[in-house]
């Protein structure tokens, strides 16, 4: 096994660690009691899914390629400043509305 396919399976591993953190996510809104928490598990849970998606995509076409994508760097760097503050706005708004 070359390097470049290692790095491409090590995408593919990220893509599936993605995809089961997505559906954690999505059993946390389901399962959790009440709008904080399940606010929490699906701002923390799914930004990482979003994240680990974006890396593996990146990897991926960076070892199969040889292609740097700065769209996919931007993306993870927007979904890690504006998730979290969506899910504190969520949050505020339910506590203020009672």
């Amino acid at each position: 096994m070359s390097g470049s396919q290692i790095s491409e399976w090590m995408g593919a591993v990220i893509i599936l660690l993605a995809s089961i953190m997505g559906l954690v996510s999505a059993l946390g809104l389901i399962r959790m009691p009440d709008v904080y928490t399940r606010s929490h598990s699906a701002t923390k849970s799914s930004t990482l899914a979003v994240m680990l998606a974006l890396l593996g995509a990146f990897i991926y076409f960076w070892a199969h390629e040889g292609i740097i994508s700065v769209r996919l760097l931007l993306g993870i760097v927007f979904v890690f400043m504006t998730a979290p503050v969506a899910g504190h706005l969520i949050c505020r708004a339910a506590y203020r509305s009672g």
